[in-house]
């Protein structure tokens, strides 16, 4: 089968460009298929504060002789100190999960994009593994379920040794722009099965759902995203029947409320089943400002990101209301 060329994609800029700080660098289908050997280990480390916005340590290939387990991997490639007897992270390179710019924090991992639900001592590397922390204020949100700043991941490796196939949904088939995801993903030599929304298994696949978001929210992961992050962990609410989103700080508090042509890419998951992404949007063109976005360039080292304009903004934002 000939696979259609992807449309052009616009040039995608970030709203204001967040600058990394380097901290402490002195020491720095159908089916489920295992994903390879525990002993393995990862192949890359990122360490970061503020919700991605301050890179402190950044390795494509971190030492792994010997680490069997998220905090091994840690231990081997940075300096840190543990509690809770030795099962959390309580400092990574002298940044203590205490305070970040005099609010309450803590220090969160992810594995392949997927919240990290046991302790970092007890969680195990498997091969080809992007392990994230990231220190960042959780009264927010206390469970993030999900990020999209380590694709392609989990679509490449999966997680917890398991690679899952990936279906993509869509409102509408044939559709341009799922074709443009499709496209994307197989760039990764990814492969995925197109089909309509809410059409494949739960439990089997992760899912990648396309359409505006009024027409998601009979899926009980995508209809968490018209509630607080406290619910669906992501920064950003939509309202107005879907028509409009708003945009969250880290304090859950509204900074900006957007209407027609604004996208979201974004990451949750829902009563443990695995990962779903939404590619999604107020209306058709913000679903499409959305799929522009779905890049590894725009999502790198970000929670999840809204699109108007062609800007994409990492969520969560800054500041207070505009």
């Amino acid at each position: 089968m000939t696979r259609k060329a992807p449309r052009p994609r616009r040039r995608m800029r970030l709203a204001g460009a967040v600058t990394a700080l380097t901290v402490a660098l002195a020491l720095c289908g159908c089916g489920l298929e295992p994903t390879g050997s525990t002993t393995t280990g990862s192949d890359g480390l990122l360490v970061t504060q503020g919700f991605g916005g301050q890179t402190v340590l950044n390795l494509s290939a971190p030492r792994t002789t010997g680490a069997h387990t998220v905090l091994g991997l840690l231990e081997r490639n940075a300096s840190i100190t543990t509690s809770d007897g030795e099962r959390d992270v309580a400092s990574i390179n002298g940044l203590s999960a205490v305070t970040v710019a005099g609010q309450p924090a803590d220090w969160f991992f992810y594995v392949n994009g997927v919240e990290g639900r046991k302790h970092a001592s007890v969680t195990k590397l498997h091969s080809g593994d992007q392990v994230w922390f990231d220190r960042h204020d959780g009264l927010a949100a206390e469970n993030v379920k999900a990020v999209v700043g380590s694709f392609p991941e989990p679509f490449l490796n999966g997680y917890g040794g398991t690679r899952y196939p990936t279906r993509i949904e869509c409102i509408h088939t044939p559709n341009a722009t799922c074709t443009d995801v499709e496209n994307e993903l197989a760039s990764f030599q990814i492969a995925a099965g197109v089909g309509c929304f809410e059409c494949s298994e739960y439990n089997e696949s992760l899912r990648v759902l396309v359409g505006p978001y009024a027409s998601l929210t009979e899926d009980q992961a995508a209809d968490e995203l018209g509630d607080a992050p406290s619910t669906s962990g992501v920064y950003a609410r939509f309202i107005d029947g879907g028509r409009k989103l708003e945009l969250l700080n880290a304090s859950g508090a509204v900074v900006q409320t957007l209407g027609a042509g604004t996208g979201l890419v974004a990451a949750t998951r829902w009563d443990g089943q695995p990962p779903v992404w939404l590619i999604t949007g107020t209306d058709a063109a913000g679903v499409s400002e959305a799929e522009q976005a779905f890049t590894q360039g725009t999502l790198d080292g970000h929670f999840a990101v809204a699109v108007v304009n062609d800007i994409a903004q990492p969520l969560p934002l800054t500041g207070g209301r505009k």
